[in-house]
């Protein structure tokens, strides 16, 4: 009986603990099959496809939409009004057929919920530009000019090769003076020694050092005066030997490059006139010349990876110191979905799925982007342009703070959406192109509180300079303190660094460049 009750007494503890251990797994259980609610954003393809084209620049945009073009075969582009009336006009003179293919166009009623153009398309498969109008009248091409746009300023470079190509060379000669004008850097300086030079002559071509140093010397002829230069001293005796021999004080001035250039960069004029044996007016007249001179040559002209920029919208006045924005209509890709492929396709819903049906929806899908993505930019635009309207009138001097954020809050946009749209993207305005983002910025306080664009104040710093004594140059402390003066409270080392970023000299540089006898320095 004991032993029975004993038995009894073990398997009961045994199936509590067997319990306790169900329960906890139990629990355990429950608590990794709880749900969560919660929300996410789930980008499908196209909304991706979306967000990266509109962050293209207009170039990369319509080559984009170029290669859709070839390998959509429902895409096609739109014909100008004049090309619809002549192709018209065509098709009534040379066929037969085509009255029959109108009428049997005409029959039947439309989709429902669609409208048709003549050519039995909906105005979302069209893309030509005419859901851009601002203002009271729509924009045609006559209103777009040219000159607004910037073009490419030519390389130094190609301006070297354009030269080269009217010389009467042999084919040898003149692959080696393409070797030797491909060596020159963009200041227009020979950094690589001869026998390097050599190395990247196209194979088959060994020149000997006396081709190379005569291919040399044929583009040191060329222009700009002293491309092609090893040094700075060479570069201002090439550009001094391009002098008609009468110009006066230039056998001085050659004597100084030559052989004294170092005196001249330490500032040293008693030593030099010593040496010269010269005048204080003939040194006077030698340094005069020698600042007309560039220790640049190829300054004027574009880096060589100048990059073409199209400007995506025109700013023009409106009356009463309002400005309106218009897309430039050059960068709106004409297409539409192909009239004959989308009337077969109408109304049949059996090749949904397909490859082809896949096509069709990407064609639509375009068409609509492209509507979009120029709705979006004009918008951006506008609200751009109607918080710094003062900058249209008045030039830099005028810019306002502005954020990304705020223009996102006023047009009722993602402020990356914002961000992306004002990347890569211009303006043609009449101060100038501009990229959308040279109108953010940072600011400084002013002496009422309000913030300053920064742009406004280096503006300001320019005309300060510009309109200083040149025997009393303004120093960035004196600069700091007629910014305060106007309100603007800034510090100096601010001023500094915006003065720097203009490229303006220090207050001892511009008070030794008005100096008679330090006439030259300041180019050197």
């Amino acid at each position: 009986m004991f032993a029975s009750e004993h038995a009894s007494g073990t398997d009961l503890a045994t199936f509590k603990s067997q319990l306790r251990n169900i329960l906890e797994w139990g629990s355990l259980m429950s608590a990794s099959l709880q749900f969560r609610a919660g929300q996410h954003l789930s980008m499908t393809p196209f909304l991706q496809r979306s967000i990266q084209l509109l962050q293209l620049s207009s170039l990369e945009f319509q080559q984009q939409v170029e290669d859709v073009m070839g390998s959509n075969p429902f895409l096609e582009p739109l014909e100008t009004d004049s090309e619809r009336e002549q192709a018209q006009d065509t098709d009534t003179a040379d066929s037969p057929a085509a009255a029959p293919e109108a009428a049997a166009q005409a029959e039947g009623p439309p989709d429902p919920g669609e409208r048709d153009d003549s050519d039995g398309l909906r105005q979302d498969d069209v893309a030509d530009g005419g859901l851009f109008e601002s203002g009271t009248r729509r924009m045609t091409d006559d209103d777009w000019d040219p000159t607004l746009g910037l073009c490419a300023t030519v390389t130094l470079r190609e301006h070297l090769l354009q030269q080269a190509g009217c010389l009467r060379l042999t084919a040898r000669d003149r692959a080696i003076m393409h070797t030797v004008i491909e060596a020159i850097d963009d200041s227009g300086y020979l950094t690589q020694t001869l026998d390097d030079v050599a190395a990247l002559c196209p194979p088959g071509i060994e020149p000997e050092p006396d081709e190379l140093r005569v291919a040399l010397r044929q583009v040191q002829s060329l222009e700009p005066a002293g491309v092609g230069a090893r040094s700075v001293s060479e570069c201002l005796t090439l550009q001094l030997q391009a002098l008609p021999q009468p110009t006066p004080s230039r056998s001085l001035a050659l004597e100084i490059v030559r052989h004294h250039l170092g005196l001249l960069a330490a500032h040293d004029f008693q030593r030099l006139q010593r040496e010269l044996s010269c005048t204080d007016e003939a040194l006077h007249a030698a340094t005069v010349l020698l600042r007309s001179l560039s220790p640049r040559p190829g300054a004027d002209f574009g880096p060589s990876d100048t990059q073409f920029v199209v400007a995506d919208v025109i700013v023009q006045p409106a009356g009463r110191g309002q400005w309106v924005a218009r897309i430039n209509p050059e960068v709106i890709p004409r297409i539409r979905v192909c009239s004959r492929y989308a009337r077969l396709l109408r109304g049949h819903r059996d090749g949904e799925g397909t490859p082809v049906s896949e096509q069709v929806r990407e064609a639509r899908w375009l068409v609509r982007n492209i509507d979009q993505r120029f709705q979006t930019i004009l918008r951006v635009a506008q609200a751009i342009i109607d918080h710094q309207g003062r900058f249209f009138e008045y030039g830099a001097m005028a810019m306002k703070p502005q954020t990304l954020g705020e223009i996102a809050d006023r047009v009722g946009l993602h402020e990356s959406t914002v961000s992306r749209v004002t990347s890569r993207k211009y303006m043609a305005t009449p101060r100038g192109l501009f990229e959308f983002k040279h109108f953010f910025g940072s600011h400084v306080s002013t002496a009422a509180g309000a913030p300053c664009s920064a742009t406004a104040v280096r503006a300001l710093i320019t005309e300060l300079v510009a309109d200083e004594d040149g025997t009393r140059p303004l120093s960035d402390i004196k600069l700091t303190r007629l910014l305060e003066q106007r309100g603007i409270r800034v510090a100096r080392r601010t001023v500094s660094k915006y003065r720097d970023a203009l490229q303006i000299p220090s207050v001892d540089v511009r008070r030794m460049s008005h100096r008679p006898q330090h006439v030259a320095q300041h180019a050197f």
